[in-house]
């Protein structure tokens, strides 16, 4: 999937954002990199305050763990 997640973030509660691709819990982590041996580890953030975010799926984006519409150059690719 090249669509971003829309989600609503607490102010303060870390997150682990999925780098791999792997998660069933996607765009978050769980872990699945461990077992896969993908070279890759889950990103940690922190929002500062209540909001609703879009999470880059497609883990080409250059601001993560927010989508940049990186996917839609994915999308033209195909």
């Amino acid at each position: 999937m090249n669509q971003p997640f829309e989600v609503n973030l607490e102010a303060g509660k870390n997150y682990y954002w999925c780098t791999c691709g792997l998660s069933k819990k996607n765009p978050f982590c769980d872990g699945s990199h461990k077992d896969s041996d993908t070279g890759k580890k889950s990103h940690s953030f922190t929002c500062d305050s209540a909001k609703k975010v879009w999470l880059c799926c497609c883990k080409e984006t250059k601001n993560p763990p927010y989508c940049d519409g990186s996917h839609k150059k994915l999308c033209e690719n195909e």
